[in-house]
């Protein structure tokens, strides 16, 4: 079940906003709350909750489990962070088996691009206060890959509601 096209229009702004500011924390600390990785779970919950109990939920349990369990490995070897994995997770609960691919197919696109964009962001010369206030700027600094999955959750999202009959 894909929830954003089930729920109210407000619940889904709620998420996108929620994506929005999970985006803007992780560019400027390189952190990702446990409060909005919490909002954006309970918004899924509340969204499914609202859209009724459907024989395709199960999907959207199996991909949050899975996002879960991969993520917690990959954040023990030091490849992801643990808000990463926590709001990937909490965001692919709003998609189903097919639609959770192309979020994943989505979000890598863009992780692949805003890490490009990154790389050529540090070896500009900037001053040392704006790079001091940046952690992202900083050499060596980690890929605030909440951007990526933000932006992969708006597109998936929006292609979706594309796809919606009126």
């Amino acid at each position: 079940m894909n929830l954003p096209t089930l729920v109210p229009e407000w619940l889904f702004w709620a998420l996108i906003a929620c994506l929005v500011l999970a985006a803007f924390q992780d560019a400027m600390m390189l952190k990702i709350s446990n409060y909005i990785c919490g909002a954006v779970l309970l918004l899924g919950v509340a969204g499914a909750a609202i859209a009724g109990p459907q024989p395709s939920l199960w999907e959207n349990g199996v991909v949050f489990v899975a996002a879960l369990a991969i993520g917690t490995f990959l954040f023990g070897r030091g490849i992801l962070g643990g808000g990463d994995v926590k709001l990937f997770a909490a965001t692919v609960l709003w998609f189903d088996l097919g639609a959770s691919a192309r979020f994943l197919m989505w979000t890598a696109i863009a992780g692949g691009l805003l890490a490009v964009l990154i790389i050529v962001l540090r070896t500009l010369p900037w001053p040392q206060a704006i790079r001091a206030r940046m952690r992202v700027l900083q050499p060596k600094a980690g890929i605030p890959y909440g951007i990526a999955i933000a932006a992969g959750a708006i597109i998936t999202s929006l292609q979706l509601m594309g796809a919606r009959p009126a």
